[in-house]
């Protein structure tokens, strides 16, 4: 227990105030995420190729620009006060896309600030948990996993929510508004996170890193806002120019492969088997990352034009999707299986028979092939080129077993592997990874283009399907691998061990 102000403030508050904000902003993140992609094709006009390329350029910056965002946190303005600032910068990116125009640079610069905000809040908010908990690994473990609920929580009502509201502002309101609505709506959650922490903000006032105990130094955080405004500018030139994305992503490789490199060979013989044995994870992390990307991309795209968005059940009618609301499975199966799959782990390590880290990954990869095989063969049940929307669930139910399997755990794996005194280096070098296959994701996603014109489902599905068997055998190509990298893994983990 801590105390602020003379008075106790436990740390089941203090973690609840960090939730509480986690949760909003993710409300905003996977709303806008969402919408992103069919606002692209249907509002700005954007074929298929350009829409998925631009949204997995965006996707990249977002998951690269924590790397950065983190340090800033640590050394510069604080941890809780770089919070704080992402925050509000991430409600100016929303507010931004709710501005009623389809200037493409008008939107690229609104994704560019979301990119900015995001960098500063996402590490920042998890260093916090970690701070609240440090020194106790089974509180932390149980921390984020209910962090991960909360994630899961915020973006389940928001990719329900916003697709209703854009169709309702639509079919009432003339001029496609109901597009910008739904993105204003995003700032109006990340608003509603950062009154939260206003009236709770006793709760963290003694949780962050040394220069949050200082008064703020309105210098630095003038040099952090003028380095964010070159960083918006970079990112809207980023999006517009794809040669500038592709040049982008290999220069972030070949920094998160140097990193690795040079890591390993500054290490101690007793930390290299550990450093190895997490640059072989990571790799197979971005293999799952742009199967992952397709959730909302071509998976998106083909929920628009070959799912049936009516349930039903023996004949009776349930309800009615609209298509960017199905994303919304995949964060609704992680709530219903990460207590299932918490409990399956707790029963194997009772009796002795809990798979390796690597082996889960092997599992997962096995099980997004079985997600890609059942998107894959709904088109020979399709009518009238429409596949049900239950093939919808059951896919969506696999993937998402997969990603608890493998993206569930890749954090977990560098806690384990790394060595602490190099955990931000590697913490930061594994999001970049997971940036640098985000766009891939966006890459691969351009093999289901469909030419615009083409309406017709029976001539649009056979591109869907053929992209998904062909992601299902990639997928069992990582599963072969992953399953022949396990000797391996198991001589390094061995050696790590024995260092320990």
């Amino acid at each position: 227990m801590d105390t602020t102000l003379g008075r106790p403030v436990s740390q089941t508050r203090s973690f609840a105030t960090i939730a509480l904000i986690e949760l909003w902003e993710r409300f905003g993140y996977y709303g806008m995420q969402a919408l992103i992609v069919y606002f692209m094709v249907q509002r700005l006009g954007f074929d298929d190729t350009r829409a998925t390329l631009v949204w997995g350029a965006a996707a990249a910056l977002i998951y690269v620009a924590p790397a950065i965002g983190g340090w800033i946190g640590d050394k510069v303005l604080g941890t809780r006060r770089s919070m704080v600032i992402g925050a509000i910068i991430l409600s100016l990116g929303y507010a931004l896309m709710g501005i009623p125009t389809t200037n493409t640079w008008l939107t690229f610069s609104a994704l560019g600030v979301i990119v900015v905000g995001n960098g500063l809040f996402k590490p920042n908010t998890a260093n916090l948990v970690r701070k609240i908990y440090e020194g106790n690994d089974s509180k932390i473990d149980s921390a984020f996993t209910i962090y991960y609920m909360a994630v899961n929580v915020g973006s389940t009502v928001s990719m329900l929510a916003t697709p209703a509201i854009k169709d309702h502002v639509n079919a009432n309101y003339a001029g496609e508004l109901g597009w910008h609505v739904a993105f204003a709506f995003c700032s109006v959650g990340l608003w509603v996170g950062l009154i939260t922490v206003g009236l709770l903000r006793r709760t963290i006032g003694h949780i962050g890193s040394p220069p949050d105990n200082l008064p703020l130094n309105w210098g630095k955080l003038a040099l952090v806002l003028g380095g964010g405004v070159l960083a918006v500018i970079a990112s809207a030139f980023i999006l517009e120019y794809g040669w500038l994305a592709r040049l982008f992503v290999y220069l972030a490789g070949l920094v998160v492969l140097g990193i690795f490199i040079h890591l390993i060979r500054t290490s101690q013989a007793s930390e290299r088997s550990g450093l190895v044995a997490a640059l072989v994870l990571t790799l197979q992390t971005v293999f799952f990352f742009i199967f992952y990307q397709q959730m909302s991309t071509s998976l998106s795209l083909f929920a628009l034009r070959n799912v049936d968005l009516d349930f039903s059940l023996f004949g009776s009618h349930l309800f009615t999707w609209s298509p960017a609301q199905f994303q919304a499975l995949n964060a609704i199966w992680i709530m219903l299986l990460s207590p299932v799959l918490a409990w399956v782990y707790t029963r194997a390590s009772n009796a002795g028979r809990d798979l390796s880290i690597a082996a889960k990954f092997a599992l997962g990869f096995a099980v997004v092939a079985a997600g890609f095989f059942t998107y894959g063969f709904a088109g020979a049940f399709a009518v009238n080129g429409l596949t049900s929307s239950w093939i919808m669930i059951a896919g969506y139910g696999l993937y998402s077993l997969g990603e608890l399997l493998v993206s569930g755990l890749g954090l977990a794996m560098i806690a384990r592997y790394v060595p602490a005194r190099m955990g931000g280096f590697m913490m930061g070098a594994y999001f970049v990874a997971v940036g640098i296959s985000q766009y891939l994701g966006g890459l691969v996603a351009t093999m289901a283009s469909v030419p615009q014109g083409m309406t017709d489902p029976l001539q649009t599905l056979p591109i869907y399907t053929s992209l998904f068997n062909k992601l299902g055998l990639a997928a069992i190509a990582c599963t072969l691998i992953a399953l022949a990298a396990l000797p391996l893994m198991r001589r390094l983990t061995a050696e790590h061990h024995t260092h320990r």
